[in-house]
């Protein structure tokens, strides 16, 4: 028998576009949190020497690919509860936040256990070696008791942006990325600790952010009556919904990796231009990764409440945001494209190809923005199987040109145009048509509390 509703779901009186910004805005802020965790552990260890550093960018390398496919803690989080807080079932939704919690907790274990079981070969395999692989080990080891706050982290900030909160995760980020600097500069330097000292200044700073929103959430679940322990049904569909999910973070992850292998054998001064490119590429995304983070959360607010009409509003009124920005963007880039690449570089040729990379990321902006806003409704929809199927078609698209611009025997800017040309426009043009075509239909938008 379904049970009634806590209380009626209530229609936001604000403006759409003050909505979104009151979302998209601090999202933004916390966004850059774990990259700039990544930042200050290089900055102070850089100080250090270079095998210090060295080493130190291989144990990064291995954090950060774990963690990213792991954001799907936050991605599949926030709408579930979204859903239950537009059907006006607020129980249900901590309760599917506690869900989401659990997983990201035993998954945290099971990543820290596997990388002390395995990780100091896998750095091995990596290249490192001598001093780099004493230093690189080091920071791995230390960083690896951090793993299990690092995805508790991501799951709570799914759920409180879920419950329309994302105000909180910027103050926690920011308070967090403080103390991070802190710890690391003490540990480092004065305490001598070299890469450990960075990596345990970061995992002190990464539980101390977990606690606080254990803190925060664990007694709004009690005061609500939701059981605090696992719950293995409801477990075992999160878990369904997060693997779906991870496939298509997957599928990202190896088109990215697969452009930087082809830049790789395109030579040393096209992959140099599009690692800078891609840096700015990313950077810029986190712009439209907020307006994405907004999307799911009102969207899956909306259908949870049954409002299908409100939602597919938000959804061309989003289209239209992330088109916007897009063009705000392409413009920018346009403009910065003759000078920025002095900043990063004196070779000339290095110069010329990453004008030439972020002349077609210019052009192809409004695309990517159109891109992630979809992405962003979709998972709002929770419809995380297209998502996941989308993104390997995406990929059958892109590597075998991929596999041909590689053999194509491009040089100089020529090369790093065609490498551009292939992600900026075929990879996302792939990407919007896959999307495109399903937010077209009605099939994604599934009214109530339940998909």
């Amino acid at each position: 028998m379904p049970s009634t509703p806590e209380s009626a779901p209530a229609r936001d009186p604000r403006p759409l576009g003050r909505q979104i910004l009151a979302l998209a805005v601090p999202a933004l802020g916390a966004l850059v949190a774990e990259p700039l965790f990544l930042l200050a552990d290089t900055a102070i260890i850089g100080r250090l020497g270079v095998e210090e550093l060295a080493g130190a960018a291989l144990g990064i390398t291995v954090m950060h690919t774990v963690t990213g496919l792991m954001i799907f803690l936050a991605y599949s989080t926030t709408p579930a509860v979204a859903r239950f807080v537009g059907a006006g079932r607020l129980s249900r939704a901590l309760a599917a936040g506690r869900d989401g919690l659990w997983l990201a907790v035993m998954l945290g274990a099971v990543l820290a256990f596997a990388g002390l079981a395995f990780g100091e070969q896998l750095l091995l395999s990596m290249g490192s070696s001598g001093g780099m692989q004493v230093h690189a080990w080091s920071y791995l080891l230390w960083s690896l008791p951090g793993v299990p706050a690092i995805l508790l982290v991501f799951a709570a900030v799914g759920m409180l942006r879920g419950l329309q909160d994302t105000k909180t995760p910027l103050v926690v980020a920011a308070v967090g990325f403080g103390a991070n600097i802190v710890l690391n500069l003490i540990l480092v330097h004065p305490l001598g600790l070299g890469t450990a000292g960075a990596a345990i200044g970061t995992s002190i700073a990464q539980w101390g952010m977990a606690i606080t929103y254990l803190v925060m959430l664990l007694p709004r679940m009690r005061a609500a009556g939701v059981p605090l322990g696992v719950d293995p049904i409801a477990l075992r569909q999160a878990a369904s919904v997060g693997s779906w999910m991870m496939l298509r973070t997957v599928s990202l992850r190896a088109a990215i990796v697969a452009t930087v292998l082809v830049a790789t054998d395109l030579g040393t001064h096209t992959l140099a231009a599009h690692q800078v490119a891609f840096t700015i590429f990313s950077t810029l995304a986190f712009v439209l990764d907020a307006l994405a983070i907004a999307a799911q959360a009102l969207i899956g607010k909306e259908l949870g409440a049954s409002r299908v009409s409100q939602a597919k509003a938000m959804t061309r009124t989003m289209i239209r945001w992330g088109l916007g920005f897009g063009v705000i963007t392409g413009g920018l880039i346009a403009l910065a494209a003759p000078f920025a690449p002095v900043l990063f570089t004196p070779d000339e040729r290095v110069a010329a190809g990453i004008t030439a990379a972020l002349l077609v990321m210019a052009v192809a902006q409004p695309l990517a923005g159109f891109v992630f806003v979809l992405d962003g409704v979709l998972m709002g929809a929770g419809d995380v199987r297209y998502l996941a199927v989308a993104g390997l078609v995406n990929l059958a698209v892109y590597l075998p040109l991929l596999w041909w611009i590689a053999g194509a025997g491009f040089t100089g800017a020529e090369a790093i145009v065609w490498l551009w040309s292939g992600f900026a426009v075929v990879f996302m043009g792939a990407r919007g048509v896959t999307l495109g075509v399903r937010a077209y239909g009605e099939r994604w938008m599934v009214p109530g509390e339940h998909r």
